[in-house]
């Protein structure tokens, strides 16, 4: 009797060890998991930030080059007119604030928005990335200088006449007013630091302001050619280990780092794993010395456990979900009704996906059905509960069918949803006028191209009358005011197939595509000028102005700068009449 029990207690054992091998060895591969994850989701938010850090930097040269072209420089030395122009410029630009330089194309001062020499040395190390760039006949954007002891980053662009360069201009952006920083700032948190670092691996803009114009370590400088993302481990000044994301390959040289410790970069999912090691280790100890004492507490001790387990994966921040070989939901993680409003055990994966994304994610997940072990990486919308509105989430799906274990296509779902949200709205800001929220130049022209294409296009080139003197006496944000009101007043009067778009400081473009006869656009042109000569309540002052708009009906086929040459000239022929010589825009 004695030996059975002693069977029965070292068979229980042997299971319960059996079973805590098991328990181990899936939190090992979760482990294992969690952290590859984790590493790609920290290279890929480097990747997005670099990207849109890129974008923001090529907005800034995009705007600088639509002045360049949009607004005639005679060029001649210490002009008043060019002087004139360039200080209006920088008034109302969203990133040349500090200034403005116009050169020949050896460097050499013509025109500066400020009467001493704001420009530093030719010789300046900072410039050496806005020559080789300029060279290549791209934009250039220059490493961090230094003027009148301010940090600034140039961006040049050619003046081009003839179809040759014949002039640069330089805008100046003071970093630590920049709109980068801002963004930095605004993704700053107390175990992350988030910089913009140049070639030479100055700070340029950073989470933690002070660090603008230091140097990063070594370790991290000679990773900042990588275009791919990559990981850097370096020791602090403190002597505290310290792990950098370096997404390199930005304008001009520049690179994102993201940097934390170590401690904090891999503490939260290998303390996270160590616990439930310590659990399952103390659930054995428990568990073999209850049995051998009390067979009942063996019982107790897993209901516990469970408990414990449960309690862990119920406040994750991510979902995690098992599959089975129809794509049918076994398990999901409690977090998964926190965030969707329902739990979808025994729901087809495929039901809760948006319809536009279930073509392309069954098409992948029958590919990772034939891969033992392979791994699939994919973004898609989920529904939430209700069936109206949809999340986005990065999956990782695992096939780990072989796994006994797990016996599924395990799913990790991070929400991305305020990731993309962020996306969306640079990519609308990318095509938009920031001060009246209408089509840019660049919408302009596409949405142009694309209805030349196939119809006739009426094309408005309307210019203010009278806006100057109200920019003059009532200030810049008076006028800023103007234009939105005016872009409002033209926009009631489009179809909805209608683009108007804001093209420069008080210019609009009106494409009305399907307009034939000139009569129909002349009565249009009548129509928004009577539109424009009613008084504008403007901080409460009543402001009239008028407006010259020049008229051309474009044919299908026509060439979409020759259209808006074509319109533009029509509206100065009407501002200062026929007889004056028409404007050129290089």
């Amino acid at each position: 009797m004695r030996l059975r029990s002693w069977l029965v207690v070292g068979i229980s054992a042997a299971l319960l060890l059996g079973i805590g091998a098991v328990g181990i060895s899936v939190n090992r591969s979760a482990l294992r998991a969690a952290e590859t994850v984790h590493r790609a989701d920290t290279l890929a938010l480097a990747t997005n930030n670099g990207g849109l850090a890129e974008q923001l930097l090529l907005v800034s040269a995009k705007e600088l080059s639509d002045f360049a072209t949009g607004r005639p420089l005679s060029r001649t030395p210490g002009d008043p007119a060019d002087r004139e122009a360039l200080v209006e410029y920088s008034a109302k630009s969203t990133f040349f604030t500090y200034g403005l330089v116009l050169t020949d194309l050896k460097g050499n001062p013509i025109n500066a928005t400020k009467s001493w020499n704001m420009f530093p040395d030719p010789e300046a190390v900072g410039r050496k990335p806005v020559i080789s760039a300029l060279a290549l006949g791209r934009p250039g954007f220059s490493s961090i200088m230094t003027i009148k002891n301010t940090f600034v980053q140039a961006v040049a662009v050619p003046i081009v006449a003839a179809g040759e360069p014949v002039a640069l201009l330089y805008g100046f952006i003071p970093v630590t007013e920049s709109q980068l920083q801002e963004y930095l700032v605004k993704l700053s948190d107390r175990l992350h630091v988030s910089m913009l670092v140049d070639s030479a691996g100055t700070v340029g803009a950073s989470s933690r302001p002070e660090l603008i114009g230091t140097l990063v370590d070594s370790g991290i400088i000679s990773k900042i050619g990588s275009t791919d993302p990559v990981f850097v481990t370096y020791r602090a000044a403190d002597g505290q280990s310290m792990i950098a994301t370096v997404r390199g390959g930005l304008p001009g040289g520049w690179a994102y780092v993201r940097t934390q410790s170590t401690a904090t970069f891999d503490g939260p999912i290998r303390n996270r794993s160590l616990t439930i090691n310590l659990a399952l280790l103390t659930m054995l100890l428990v568990g073999v010395v209850g049995i051998a004492v009390l067979g009942y507490r063996s019982q107790l001790v897993r209901r516990r456990a469970e408990e414990r387990f449960a309690a862990l994966v119920e406040h994750a921040p991510d979902v995690v979900s098992v599959l089975d070989a129809e794509g049918r939901v076994k398990y999901s993680s409690p977090s998964s009704k926190r965030i969707l409003g329902f739990t979808a055990v025994g729901s087809s994966v495929f039901d809760i996906l948006h319809e536009d994304d279930r073509p392309q994610i069954q098409q992948r997940f029958a590919a990772l059905m034939e891969e033992m072990g392979g791994l699939e990486r994919m973004q898609v919308r989920v529904r939430q509960a209700g069936g109206n509105n949809h999340r986005w989430f990065d999956f990782t799906a695992s096939n780990q069918l072989h796994n006994a274990a797990l016996n599924g296509i395990v799913i990790n779902a991070r929400d991305i949803t305020d990731s993309r949200e962020m996306q969306d709205r640079l990519a609308h800001d990318a095509y938009h006028d920031p001060l009246t929220g209408l089509p840019n130049r660049r919408r302009l022209h596409e949405r142009l191209a694309t209805s030349l294409r196939s119809s006739p296009v009426g094309v408005l080139y309307v210019d203010l009358d009278g806006f100057k003197p109200v920019n003059d006496e009532l200030g810049h944000e008076a006028g800023d005011e103007l234009l939105r009101q005016v872009g409002e007043r033209l926009s009631s009067v489009l179809r909805p197939t209608d683009v108007l778009a804001r093209v420069g400081g008080d210019e609009f473009v009106l494409l009305l595509p399907g307009v034939g006869p000139a009569d129909n656009g002349a009565g249009l042109c009548t129509r928004l000028r009577e539109l424009i000569r009613e008084p504008f309540e403007i901080h409460g002052n009543e402001v009239r102005i008028g407006a010259s708009i020049g008229l051309h009906l474009a044919a299908p086929g026509e060439r979409p700068d020759d259209v808006l040459r074509t319109a533009d000239q029509a509206m100065y022929a009407v501002k200062y009449g026929p007889e004056r010589p028409g404007r050129h825009r290089a």
